[in-house]
């Protein structure tokens, strides 16, 4: 069997390649060049050399403008906080690079993602699963990976520790072994997202008012594609309590400050819900739900809506459940799926 497995230049990515040698599989690698700026193309050749694989590097700087870079931009101009990773591997990685690979021969796509994929017993649908090390688990950035999609993935890295993997990066003596984990999206190395957007766009953003719930007077801000719900540093105001960012609205150019209670609320909605695991639903369901990826995932129901979108009521109310990020949605182990919060 043949696999194409997408190399980064990281040392997962660089472990997995091996694993699947060591499996059996004819391996090719592949790295995409994604955005103008730095590569790690020419690690991962090293790592290809290495293990003696043909290595191949794919310039997909168009299709991440077009699926990433654009929305990921209008987000911020629209008061939303996209998460990037996500969108990246549904459209990129399990897209683009697949369809390369199908060219070139390949039966899968192989990252080095910590997660699980395999059928359901007795079934024909592809699951998708935490990694069974749970401090690692990255499933939640592939919840939009679609059936057709699960069905040519490998994730040669699951029960795998990150520990494990170094020691092997190690002891098979990739430079990589102990090169750190990115922090940072890709494009983004510095962070500094409204920089990056002023000069994608070529314009800068207007300063706008600050209010409360009421709608009073709080002070200014410095363009609304520097805030995101829940924040409370970097504001500039002395309210002389502690505020956060509750609603950023582009209509009237305002961003509204309250406490952190204000923060809470027990319910959202997604109109693009992608069910990964398990067929669509059309009854209420329950299961545990992340708004984030650093957030313990909680008790809630998923109450399908008629259009296929979804409405989740958490059992707590949960804190800065905010627009744009991605909710996952697991049954234990299982990811059920994915969406957009609205």
């Amino acid at each position: 069997m043949k696999v194409m497995i997408a190399m980064s230049g990281g040392v997962d990515s660089s472990v997995a390649a091996y694993m699947l040698q060591k499996q059996g599989y004819e391996c090719i690698g592949a790295t995409m060049l994604l955005h103008e700026g730095p590569s790690d193309a020419a690690e991962a050749q090293k790592v290809a050399a290495k293990l003696g694989i043909p290595h191949y590097v794919f310039d997909f700087r168009e299709a991440f403008d077009q699926y990433v870079v654009r929305p990921f931009v209008r987000a911020y101009e629209e008061g939303r906080t996209p998460n990037p990773c996500v969108i990246c591997n549904r459209h990129l990685k399990f897209e683009a690079l697949h369809a390369k690979a199908a060219e070139m021969g390949c039966d899968y796509i192989a990252s080095g993602h910590y997660a699980r994929v395999g059928k359901e017993e007795g079934g024909d649908r592809y699951v998708l699963r935490k990694s069974a090390v749970p401090e690692k688990d990255q499933s939640y950035v592939l919840a939009m990976l679609t059936q057709e999609q699960l069905a040519k993935a490998l994730f040669p890295l699951e029960g795998m520790s990150k520990d494990e993997v170094r020691r092997i990066a190690a002891g098979i003596g990739f430079e990589n072994a102990s090169k750190p984990d990115s922090q940072d999206i890709c494009f983004i190395p510095d962070g500094d997202y409204a920089h990056f957007i002023e000069s994608y766009e070529g314009k800068t953003y207007p300063e706008g008012d600050f209010i409360d719930v009421e709608g009073n007077f709080m002070g200014k801000h410095q363009g609304i594609i520097r805030y995101t719900v829940g924040q409370r540093k970097g504001l500039g105001i002395a309210a002389g309590k502690p505020v956060y960012v509750s609603r950023i609205d582009p209509a009237s150019n305002t961003v509204t400050l309250t406490d952190n209670d204000a923060l809470f609320t027990d319910c959202l909605t997604s109109a693009d819900f992608n069910w990964v695991s398990i067929p669509p639903q059309s009854k209420p369901l329950k299961a545990k739900a992340r708004i984030r990826y650093q957030h313990n995932e909680q008790p809630a129901t998923l109450l399908p809506e008629r259009d296929g979108g979804v409405l989740i009521r958490f059992d707590e109310p949960q804190r800065a459940i905010t627009p744009g990020q991605t909710v996952v949605v697991y049954d234990g182990d299982i990811v059920i799926g994915g969406g957009t919060i609205d």
